[in-house]
Formats: structure tokens, C-alpha cells, sequence
């Protein structure tokens, strides 16, 4: 018998496993793909409050947003990292004094723990060495870069290790009440096997799916809706130097981010498009495309165009249905459903990366009557798997090369710089950064080069790709590639067609 049954392994339903686990309760979860692999990792990869959202009076959620921020900044350290935005202004769009305005709430709204706002001459900067001329008057402001695939896994693996059970590759078929407890009927995909779980609750986080999720339990009122907006990313080689971001005004009203991206590469996003369906691989658009490109080069002095874009990703997001019409207009607050009783169902409608934990907190919280058992909130200050301590990323690389210099100066590829990373140091510093404390116990007993196994290209190892396959739920070259790592932009198709095929065989192979 479970406590809590929770559907969706995107942010919302990882960091409710976590906290759920370590207040002592017994839960399973359910996702039906990869965990992480809809929309969660398909982000802007931002921990920010939305600056924004301060336009459509939406002080709480900017508020709950910025608090959040500054936890993880501490709580989720190898997956993050301070970035300064530059905000170009126009003329034509909104005045000087709304942008001061927004900045100083958007300062006041936060801890305190980054940089405040500035006004910055653009002309005279080298912040503004990238952008047309006649772009002066600018300001900078901070907020923060995120591994958003890795922050679901991440959360996963906690609440595993504190004794959640994660199911991947399983579908929730439905539920029905029975004598104060919930029956589930689940398919596990991979065999196609059924079979029930007998839980004490149900948390419905499937994210694009919660309406469905939510239909599937018939007696329960179907109180709220989800609109459905596709977001999409582009990622074009570097377009500029400096590893600093820049917020753009488009002439819609909207905002395009360009981000730096895995050091070589420019992250430019999002869109709001809206759909009328789920979808697990969402594909963006030839017009979404087109409309990323457009915005930033009513910006940049080199225009960049659709042939340069290396990779292009989308995810739907589940806004929750405020009866606006205008996608980028709905609001990124998140609502929770409760249907209480003896056998209480929970279903989480909206919400953004970065107020996960303190969803997963509120969630359980409406729980509590139901849990007296249950521990206290315990995660505003505990660190996730890889980022105890205080040793910076740069210390434990230099400490791990140290402790392996049988491995220094040992190519890890011989490929070019330009698709892959091409030396053992580098490959310790990806590691430190996918894993942060943990890339020590991965390299425990590596002696030599050799002893990372397989070289797929792209600073991927075959102790890596193991690792995935048996700690972090991959099953696909996806799963790996552009999910648990990005190592896919510096693998030519070849390369990623090796690893598909030896990842094929070993899976194949799997018990």
C-alpha cells in the first residue's frame, strides 16, 4: 500500500516525490516516457521570477519565483549559475521609465544574493558590441541559467534514494475509489504487462496530460482546464563574445531570450504558440523559425538565419486556463485541485521550472490532514545529490584531476575542438557539471583512460552512457544525447548514429 501515487515525472511530479519520500511517506511514481523528456527539459533553462509576468500585476507569482531562485542557487549549485541579461531599449515599444519601473520591483521582489540593476550605455559597452547601431540606452539585470533536464533527474534520484519508487515507461490507465483507498490500473510499456498499485492518495502532475490524467477518474469534478502553448528554442552557433544574455523586445509585445549555450553555441527562445493536443515530442515550426529569427535581428548588427540552426527543440506547456485568449498573455501561476476525503486526489494545473519545490511543498501541504505521520517541510536548505559542500566547480575539477593524473594530457576523442570536447581535463569539467560531487564516485577506480571504456565523441564515455543507463532511467540515444547530457551538439551524425546503434544492443542486451 502506497501513500501517494504520483502521476507525471516532469519537475512538478520529481520535486513532489522528493519532498513526499523525505517526510517519510511511501510513494510511487508514474511516468510513461522518459522522466524529465516532455516538457520540463524543452525550457528557456532560467531560474527567473519573469520579469515580464510584473506587467499583468502578477507580484505573487514574480515574488514566490524570486525566493525560489535564490534557494536553488544554493541548493542545486552544480546545475546553476548567475547570468547577466542585457535589456536593450526601443523607442517604439515600452518607455524608459517602465523598464526602470519593472527593474527596481523586480530588485525589490528579490533576496539580494545578485547583482541589482544598472543602466548601461550600449554604444560604449561591450555588451553592445553584438547589436545594430543606434542602440545606446540600455540595462543590465541578473537571474539564473538552469539544467533543467538534469534538475528533474536530480530530483529523482533523491527522492529514490530516500525511498521513492520511480516507474518509468509506465502509463496511468486510470483509478477508482474502493473502501477509502485508490485502485490504479497501470501498464508498465516496455512489457506490456498490467497491473494495480493500491495507494492512499493520488497526486495528478502529468502536465499536458492532467486533463486527461484527471478524466480518467470519472467521479472526480472536473473543475479546471489547461490551454496548451507550444514553446520552441532554436540553437545557432555563438553570435556574439561574453557569456552574458540579452532580453529582447519583439514588436508583438513578447519577449525573446538569446542565452549562451554549452560555450559555443547561442540558445535563442521561446514562442507561445497554441495547440489543442499533448505531444511527447513536440516539433517546432518552419514559422516558429522564422519569428525567433526575426526577433533577434531586429537586434543584432550580423543577422542570423534558419540554415544556421544546429538544433531546435519544443515542449507544450499546461498553463492553466485564466479564459485569456492571448497565449503569452495567460498567466504562470499554478492552481491546485483538490478533491478531499479519506482518499484524497490532487491535480496540478500550470506552474514554471522554478517554483517547483515550493509546489511540491504547498501540494503536500493540502495533503497533511491526511499524512499526520508525515515529517515536516525539510527542502528550502537541503542540498540535491551533487551539490553538498561548498567546494566550487572549479576546485573539484582541479581535485579531480589531481587525484587522476594518469589521466592529464589523455585525448578523450580525436576529433576537432569544434565537435567535441578534446581532453581528459574538459571531460572532467563536463562531468563535474552534469554531476557536481558525485563525477568523484563515477571516476572511482579510473586508472587510466582506457578505463573509461568506449569514446563515442563529444566527451561522451562509455562509463557515462552506463552510468545513465543504470542510475538515471535512459533508454534512448535522446535520452542521453540532448537530455541527461547536450553532448549531441558536438557529435557529428555519424558519431550519434554509432552511440544509437551501441546503445540499441546494449539495452537489447539489458536484463
Amino acid at each position: 500500500m502506497q501513500d501517494i501515487l504520483i502521476v507525471g515525472g516532469g519537475i512538478n511530479g520529481a520535486g513532489i516525490a522528493r519532498d513526499a519520500a523525505g517526510r517519510g511517506l511511501r510513494v510511487t511514481l508514474l511516468e510513461q516516457g522518459d522522466p524529465g523528456g516532455a516538457t520540463s527539459w524543452a525550457s528557456s533553462k532560467l531560474l527567473h521570477g519573469g520579469l515580464r509576468y510584473l506587467e499583468h500585476y502578477a507580484f505573487g507569482l514574480v515574488g514566490e519565483a524570486l525566493k525560489e531562485r535564490s534557494m536553488l542557487l544554493h541548493t542545486a549549485r552544480h546545475l546553476t549559475r548567475p547570468l547577466t541579461f542585457v535589456l536593450p531599449h526601443t523607442p517604439e515599444l515600452r518607455p524608459v521609465w517602465m523598464l526602470r519601473l519593472g527593474l527596481a520591483f523586480y530588485d525589490g521582489l528579490a533576496s539580494g544574493d545578485l547583482p541589482r540593476a544598472a543602466a548601461v550605455n550600449l554604444a560604449e559597452s561591450p555588451f553592445g558590441a553584438a547589436l545594430r547601431p543606434g542602440l545606446k540606452r540600455g540595462f543590465t539585470y541578473a537571474d539564473v541559467q538552469v539544467d533543467d533536464a538534469r534538475l528533474v533527474i536530480t530530483n529523482l534520484i533523491d527522492a529514490r534514494e530516500r525511498g521513492a519508487r520511480i516507474l518509468d515507461r509506465h502509463r496511468f490507465l486510470g483509478a477508482q475509489r474502493e473502501g477509502g483507498i485508490w485502485r490504479a490500473q497501470v501498464e508498465n510499456i516496455r512489457r506490456g504487462e498490467l497491473f494495480e498499485i493500491s495507494t492512499r492518495s493520488i497526486i495528478n502532475a502529468a502536465g499536458p496530460w492532467v486533463a486527461q490524467v484527471l478524466a480518467s477518474m470519472p467521479e472526480l469534478p472536473q473543475k479546471a482546464g489547461v490551454q496548451l502553448v507550444r514553446g520552441s528554442h532554436i540553437v545557432v552557433p555563438r553570435l556574439y563574445c561574453g557569456q552574458h544574455a540579452f532580453t529582447l523586445q519583439n514588436d508583438d509585445g513578447r519577449i525573446v531570450f538569446l542565452l549562451p549555450f554549452c560555450d559555443d553555441f547561442t540558445l535563442i527562445g521561446t514562442t507561445d504558440s497554441r495547440v489543442s493536443e499533448p505531444a511527447v515530442e513536440a516539433q517546432i515550426s518552419e514559422g516558429e523559425v522564422d519569428y525567433l529569427c526575426r526577433a533577434a535581428n531586429r537586434y543584432l548588427r550580423t543577422p542570423v538565419t534558419a540554415g544556421q540552426v544546429v538544433w531546435a527543440f519544443a515542449g507544450i506547456r499546461s498553463l492553466y486556463d485564466d479564459g485569456r485568449s492571448e497565449p503569452s498573455a495567460i498567466s504562470r501561476e499554478y492552481v491546485l485541485q483538490l478533491d478531499p476525503g479519506p482518499a484524497p486526489a490532487l491535480s496540478v494545473f500550470g506552474g514554471k521550472l522554478t517554483t517547483y519545490r515550493s509546489l511540491a511543498e504547498k501540494a503536500l501541504q493540502k495533503l497533511a490532514a491526511n499524512f499526520p505521520q508525515a515529517g515536516k517541510p525539510w527542502t528550502a536548505d537541503v542540498a540535491l545529490p551533487g551539490s553538498a559542500g561548498d567546494e566550487s566547480a572549479e576546485a573539484l575539477g582541479e581535485r579531480l584531476r589531481q587525484a587522476h593524473p594518469e589521466l592529464a594530457g589523455e585525448p578523450v576523442s580525436d576529433v576537432p575542438r569544434d565537435l567535441t570536447a578534446n581532453s581528459t581535463g574538459e571531460l572532467i569539467a563536463s562531468l563535474v557539471r552534469r554531476h557536481g560531487t558525485r563525477a568523484e564516485s563515477l571516476l572511482a577506480g579510473i586508472r587510466h583512460a582506457s578505463d573509461l571504456g568506449q569514446n563515442f565523441g563529444g566527451g561522451l564515455t562509455e562509463l557515462e552512457a552506463r552510468h545513465f543507463i543504470r542510475h538515471e532511467w535512459a533508454q534512448t540515444a535522446d535520452d542521453i544525447l540532448w537530455r541527461r547530457s547536450k553532448v549531441g551538439l558536438f557529435m557529428n551524425a555519424a558519431q550519434r548514429a554509432a552511440f544509437a546503434d551501441w546503445l540499441q544492443l546494449e539495452i537489447g542486451l539489458a536484463p
